[in-house]
């Protein structure tokens, strides 16, 4: 299979499939504020072509990238061969949180969301997918909040890409109101919105008493 599209980012290359999200600004903002600490174990969300999660290798013990379009997923695969990366990371299809086992924790998780306010027709694309977030734009960031305590280490943390014309600060309150303290660490101003990168840190001993 051939891909139409090809970057480079830190010495690394990344080929793109027609109908997967190519890397833009709310990607590389996360890219450039990426912090993994030796031995962590990394969820990759809805990981495109692959881009964080082979970054993340780096220092990880293990990533896991998911995706719900199976063309990110095929092309996620071939970069992380690509860059020789393919024994730290394990592919899995499906949506959010769905692949995942009960029992699996994470030490961070990966999120660059589909953000943007969108019409019912928009989800009907796989590269529309990739943005497309309901009326709103927090159609899918809802559900994701409403989950992530569940799959976060008691130190775990989340960083999460999302636009001011979704409503980051009802981002932080709905963290807040999961016993997970948020904050923005990074942003990017473009002429109709701002790009923000939200830090989500849970909190054990709030995690420790919840049911």
């Amino acid at each position: 299979m051939e891909y139409p599209k090809k970057l480079s980012f830190r010495g690394l290359v990344f080929l793109v499939d027609e109908k997967v999200y190519e890397p833009a600004e709310d990607t590389f903002l996360l890219a450039e504020n990426l912090k993994v600490k030796e031995k962590e174990v990394v969820l990759d969300m809805g990981t495109g072509c692959g881009i964080l999660g082979v970054l993340a290798t780096e220092k990880a013990k293990k990533v896991v990238a998911t995706d719900i379009n199976p063309y990110a997923i095929k092309c996620a695969e071939k970069n992380a061969k690509t860059n020789r990366v393919e024994d730290k990371i394990e592919f899995r299809l499906g949506d959010l949180f769905q692949p995942i086992r009960p029992d699996e924790t994470f030490s961070l998780i990966l999120f660059n969301a589909p953000y943007l306010p969108s019409e019912p027709y928009e989800e009907r694309s796989w590269i529309r997918r990739a943005w497309a977030g309901g009326p709103s734009g927090r159609k899918v960031i809802d559900r994701f909040i409403t989950d992530a305590l569940e799959f976060l280490k008691a130190d775990g943390r989340i960083l999460l890409v999302q636009s001011s014309l979704s409503d980051i600060g009802k981002t932080i309150q709905r963290f807040d109101e999961t016993a997970i303290k948020a904050r923005i660490v990074a942003e990017g101003k473009f002429p109709f919105e701002k790009i923000a990168l939200i830090e989500a840190r849970s909190r054990p001993c709030l995690k420790e008493k919840s049911p």
